[in-house]
């Protein structure tokens, strides 16, 4: 099963405000205890949205629109890819996630578990995927 911790941007994030020492030596331990464990997958920090853009689809167009953008609670700043055994297990390692701005900072992080292809019915276009993931590897 794999799980996404999801780190919910702030305005501070959002202005480019990098981690101080400290955090960024707590989210170094934790990744390396998540790689140790064997279930780390990937895991990165993200640019502000100013240095983004949407793709928007609306009536069979596409409207590219660049950042930075309002709704900063709908924004990511970072994520962290595990696989593990259970939805529990996923729970233990994002209760141990750092606190993502510092300890006396607000912060939230969300955990969404990603669809596996045995999800969905089997047919053609599954097996297109099928083929996609066993060429990765």
């Amino acid at each position: 099963m794999r799980f996404m911790i999801l780190v919910k941007a702030t305005a501070a994030s959002e202005a480019g405000d990098m981690p101080d020492e400290a955090l960024l030596a707590a989210m170094a331990t934790y990744h390396e205890e998540l790689a140790r464990a064997g279930v780390l997958l990937d895991a990165t920090g993200l640019q502000p949205s100013s240095k983004g853009w949407r793709v928007h689809y609306s009536g069979g167009k596409q409207t590219v629109v660049e950042g930075p953008f309002a709704e900063t609670k709908e924004l990511i700043a970072g994520y962290t890819l595990i696989q593990v055994r259970s939805r529990e297990e996923a729970m233990e390692w994002a209760r141990r996630f750092p606190a993502p701005f510092g300890e006396q900072a607000e912060g939230e992080i969300e955990v969404r578990q990603l669809f596996q292809l045995d999800d969905f019915e089997p047919g053609p276009q599954v097996e297109r995927f099928r083929e996609l993931e066993a060429a990765r590897r």
